[in-house]
Order: structure tokens, then C-alpha cells, then sequence
């Protein structure tokens, strides 16, 4: 698969719905979160209001709200006089978020083996097959931002197909209230997690839609894990950073 038919797919239709936008300030936020998911700001990078404002084409007070948002949802850190930046997830922030994706998505792969239709499961292991042939195109192109958000978005919407398969309107909800693809998308950029097994996901899907149900959480439960572990290990790199900026004193006067 090439990258214009990648891109040319409808492949954020599920995992990033464009609905309305009912205010600047929702506009901002979403502009900022794809920003930071595509690493064009990058985790630890200072944000200033009135810069994004003049990027963005809106006053201050609607990117106020948006980083407000972002702030709660844990995408950005701020410090009073200090500033705001795209956080840096700490060890704990990983693990925890780990652990609830592992409960919900094991969940979800149980429930996909025993009530998906046949027709369900052969679309699956189309999208896990091509998945791995999308993410192999991205170490040919590591550079191309666009490309790999497109990728990294047909990827949450496979995991999405597999909750909106087990038939269990809440556990889909839940997967996207907690936003645990979303923080598996930002940790991956964080480290630049590209490189991965040829048949990654081509062997998690193919378990789902062969196996029993406790088999598919097996290995639902391993492919979590696998990748927190790489993701863990990329953290140490950003460990001094992140060190530095948390200890800062608020400076009197200074301004985001």
C-alpha cells in the first residue's frame, strides 16, 4: 500500500470525528491536539498563547480555553510564571494508562471473538495485515507528518472496530472517553515508536478472529504490553527534561 491511498482513505472518520465546531475555542483545541499527536509540538515543548493565537487565527481567550481543556485531559502541563508545555508523561502516567487500556481492550477482544460476525472478523484481519504494511512505509518516511498521522489513525480505528464489534455500546464509549488510543498515539510519537514486527498486528488480529475468547485476551493483553515496554524504555531518554522543567520556581512576572 503507498501513501496516496493511505491518504486518500476516509481513516478519521471513527478515530477522530469532526463534528460541528461549535465555537473558535473548539476549533483551537482540536487544531492544538492534532498538532501535538502529528509532533509538530512535540512533548516538552514550551506553548505560548499568543503565538498559537497568531498561528491559529484567533484571539488569546479561545487558545486559553483550549490549553485549559488539553490541561485537564493530561496532552499539557502549566506552572504558574513558569508556563505551559506539552507534558511529559512521567513512568506512573504510562503505566496507569496502560493498565486501563489492558482492562478495557482485553475486555473488548473477548467480547469481539464471541460475537463478531464472520464478515466482522474478515475485515479485521484485512486491517491488521494492513496496518503493518502501512507502518513498515513509515520507516521509509519518517519525516512525512501527515502520512504517519494518517497511519497512526487507521491504526485506533482498527482497535476501534474490534470495541464497536463486541456489541457493548459502554465499553466502546469508555475506550474513547478515557482516551487510552489517544494516549497510546502520544506515547508512541513521544519516542518515535515506528519500527515494528512485519506481522504485529496481522498475528493479533488473526488470533481474534480465529481463536476463543480467552486466547484473543491473551493476546490483546501481550500486544498492551509489548508496547509499553518500548515505550517505557524511550522515556529514560527524556527523564533529565522532564526533571528540570517540574523542579523550576515560578519567576515573578513572567508570562506565557
Amino acid at each position: 500500500m503507498n501513501k496516496s491511498s493511505i491518504k486518500s482513505a476516509p481513516v478519521l472518520a471513527k478515530a477522530l470525528p469532526q463534528s460541528r465546531i461549535h465555537s473558535l475555542a473548539e476549533r483551537a483545541y482540536l487544531e492544538i491536539r492534532n498538532q501535538i499527536l502529528k509532533g509538530e509540538l512535540p512533548v516538552g515543548m514550551a506553548l505560548a498563547r499568543r503565538k498559537l493565537a497568531a498561528e491559529l487565527g484567533v484571539s488569546v481567550p479561545p487558545v486559553g480555553e483550549a490549553l485549559q481543556r488539553l490541561e485537564s485531559e493530561g496532552l499539557v502541563e502549566s506552572k504558574p510564571r513558569v508556563g505551559t508545555r506539552v507534558r511529559i508523561p512521567t513512568r506512573q502516567d504510562i503505566e496507569d494508562r496502560s493498565l486501563v487500556r489492558e482492562a478495557l481492550e482485553t475486555q473488548a477482544a473477548r467480547l469481539f471473538s464471541e460475537r463478531a460476525t464472520a464478515e466482522e472478523k474478515m475485515e479485521l484481519q484485512q486491517m491488521g495485515m494492513r496496518v503493518d504494511q502501512l507502518y513498515a512505509a513509515c520507516e521509509q518516511c519518517a519525516d512525512d507528518r501527515e502520512f504517519l498521522f494518517s497511519v497512526n489513525t487507521y491504526h485506533m480505528n482498527l482497535h476501534l472496530h474490534i470495541a464497536e464489534c463486541a456489541r457493548c455500546p459502554a465499553l466502546r464509549d469508555a475506550i474513547e472517553k478515557e482516551q487510552v488510543l489517544i494516549f497510546n498515539w502520544l506515547y508512541d510519537t513521544a519516542v518515535n515508536r515506528r519500527s515494528l514486527a512485519s506481522d504485529f498486528h496481522a498475528r493479533l488480529t488473526d488470533v481474534l478472529a480465529r481463536c476463543s475468547p480467552v486466547q484473543a485476551d491473551e493476546a490483546m493483553r501481550e500486544h498492551i504490553r509489548h508496547g509499553l515496554r518500548e515505550v517505557l524504555a524511550g522515556l529514560e531518554k527524556m527523564a533529565a527534561t522532564e526533571n528540570v522543567w517540574r523542579q523550576k520556581k515560578s519567576q515573578p512576572g513572567r508570562k506565557s
